[in-house]
């Protein structure tokens, strides 16, 4: 079989070499027009790739110049994907099609097929030299391509996925098998959220070299523009009163899911990052791999997600952020998903038995009032809405929630997609099926999010694992840390929601069982068996029911600032994080109390945290 396989591949690119082949990125177009660079399930597919999220409207062309080494013939293979096939067997809603110097190839693309597929395109005439490439939507629903493969053989088609076609594309492209660029820090923290952010920011003030790992263009991950979530939470609680004051100096002063892009006010997390000078940011770099020191990170490989550049950055400490728990996994380390069986930690809120249910990804929305009619186009792909279970609403925030039954990693695109097709559906029903549609002429959809906004996935194992016990009889440790105010706070199905859509669900319920402030233990932000390896954010060491309290902005912005702090002993006594439990506790302490932040008046807008709201529910939830 072996013998097979090496004549397969030897065969393959012995062929290869002789059909001039050329191999495009489509994240790397130079211009890439209202085309989205989507790196949100690169791990799973081995690329970013374009999407035409339009929300209905083509979007405008993605155009890039292409250099052709000889003239010829080329075949061209799309590498694409029908988003809507698990529900729908027709022809999908993502329709494209290439241009190539000049000439727009007939197939139309990225409506068939039920899986990443290499699509071919046509075939055209190039003379050598430089052509433009352009990507032509035409219709706006996420229509979406990986990578474009030129050949003057056209039965030559590129490996479908897996290590194939990962050593495919780096043989095309060039890439060495290792990063030739590498960097040294005394702490890599992965994850441009709040929680990364406080982390990178405190360690950074308090002397370390900090690289931060961002894979989009914009920080604050769910508190983004690009997610739309405020803050939940309240910071400045005792016993350590100094966590949480530095998120007064880059926090929103608007409350509220799913509003407006100003209202998350994302230049001044960008400044605030960019005023320190003892940080890097990597923005649009994704980590990709971790090197191992017997049970230590040695490094991780961080990628571009639109040239495809690999630096390797060095560190004696490393904090995952990513909520995915990513670095952690790539490490090998201890690692949960799902909920724990009732027994396990005497939780009452704990299902009987184990099972794999998280809480679920949000694809929110809203519409807006033109004054004058508007169309949106018939959208019916397998979603089947009508008068009795329609959603008569002109938004959806944090209740339209996805992938409670599904892997929130494995099938993560999955789960946006389906996301898309709910918003879709609904809103194509009432504009133009509703016996009320009326109310509904002057609107058009203004923003549907097509990054998923995550709750639950990974949770990294500590040398301690939060559970309800803890907070119920507010247990005491001796090392604990940041404040946890938020309620118990599990998301599962609406159960009218799956009434009306059996085992599709797409909107969520919870119960807030409100808790008494509970300071949650140091040994909880670092991992139990890689020995140099932080957490800080939704990933941390905690049961599924200890996850409902932890999880909301502001609390986890308090765990990243532990984590600056810790890491900054570790430095200073060149210790693990381990050894700051056992041996410099108390200067931690002290750290805690004082934070951080840079001390100043709270504007009377940003005064979400004071003692005395502590009882009062969140007009928004998350």
């Amino acid at each position: 079989m072996l013998r097979y396989i090496l004549c397969f591949w030897v065969g393959f690119y012995f062929q290869l070499a002789y059909s001039n082949p050329i191999l495009l990125e489509a994240e790397s177009f130079s211009e890439k027009g209202g085309w989205k660079v989507d790196q949100q399930f690169m791990d799973q597919m081995g690329s970013p790739y374009l999407l035409a999220h339009g929300m209905g409207v083509p979007v405008e062309d993605a155009k890039t110049k292409l250099n052709f080494r000889e003239k010829g013939t080329y075949h061209v293979y799309v590498r694409t994907y029908n988003w809507t096939s698990p529900w729908y067997k027709g022809k999908g809603p993502g329709c494209f099609k290439i241009q190539v110097a000049g000439k727009t190839l007939p197939t139309v693309l990225g409506c068939e097929g039920e899986k990443w597929t290499w699509q071919y395109a046509g075939k055209v005439n190039v003379k050598s030299g430089e052509a433009t490439v352009v990507l032509k939507d035409m219709t706006g629903f996420d229509g979406r391509i990986d990578a474009v493969f030129f050949t003057t053989q056209k039965d030559l088609v590129p490996p479908m996925e897996g290590n194939e076609l990962a050593d495919f594309r780096k043989k095309m492209l060039g890439l060495p098998a290792f990063p030739k660029e590498t960097s040294s820090y005394d702490l890599v923290v992965v994850g441009g959220g709040i929680a990364g952010m406080c982390a990178v920011v405190t360690a950074a003030r308090m002397g370390c070299k900090v690289a931060l790992v961002n894979d989009r263009p914009v920080l604050g991950g769910n508190n983004s523009a690009e997610v739309r979530v405020h803050l939940g939470g309240y910071a400045e609680i005792g016993p350590n009163e100094g966590l949480g004051r530095m998120l007064r100096e880059f926090g929103h002063s608007k409350r509220g899911n799913a509003q407006p892009a100003e209202y998350y006010e994302d230049d001044k997390k960008k400044n605030f990052i960019e005023a320190e000078k003892n940080v890097t940011l990597y923005a649009n770099y994704r980590a990709v791999s971790v090197q191992m020191n017997g049970t230590g990170i040695s490094s991780v490989v961080i990628k571009h997600i639109e040239t495809g550049e690999e630096i390797c950055l060095k560190a004696a400490l490393f904090s995952d952020c990513t909520g995915d728990g990513t670095i952690g996994y790539l490490a090998g380390a201890d690692f949960r998903m799902g909920r724990e069986s009732r027994s396990e930690f005497g939780e009452s809120l704990a299902p009987e038995k184990a099972d794999s249910l998280t809480m679920g990804a949000s694809i929110q929305w809203y519409s807006k009032d033109n004054g004058k009619k508007t169309v949106f186009p018939k959208f019916k792909y397998g979603m089947e809405f009508n008068e009795n279970n329609c959603e008569k609403v002109k938004m959806g925030e944090w209740t339209w929630e996805t992938g409670m039954n599904k892997n929130q990693i494995d099938e993560a695109e999955l789960i946006r997609d389906y996301g898309l097709l709910v918003v879709y559906s609904n809103w194509s029903f009432l504009k133009n099926e509703w016996k009320e549609k009326e109310k509904y002429r002057n609107l058009s959809l203004d923003w549907v999010a097509y990054i998923a906004g995550k709750r639950e996935s990974r949770r990294l194992m500590g040398d301690y694992i939060l559970k309800q016990d803890d907070i119920d009889k507010g247990v005491f440790h001796e090392d604990a840390s940041f404040t946890t105010t938020w309620s118990i706070d599990l998301h599962f199905p609406d159960p009218k929601n799956s009434e009306l859509f059996p085992e599709q669900e797409f909107k969520a319920a919870t119960k807030h069982l409100f808790i008494h402030p509970y300071a949650v233990p140091y040994r909880c932000l670092y991992s139990r068996n890689v020995n140099n390896l932080f957490m800080a954010g939704r990933n941390i060491s905690t049961t599924h029911v200890g996850l409902g309290t932890v999880r909301v902005m502001r609390t986890t912005g308090m765990m990243g600032e532990v984590v600056g702090m810790a890491a900054a002993l570790c430095r200073q006594y060149g210790v693990l994080p381990r050894e700051i439990y056992q041996h410099h506790l108390q200067e931690l302490k002290k750290m805690m109390k004082e934070g951080a932040g840079v001390k100043s008046e709270l504007p009377d807008n940003q005064r979400f945290n004071l003692p005395n709201k502590l009882l009062e529910k969140p007009s928004a939830l998350e």
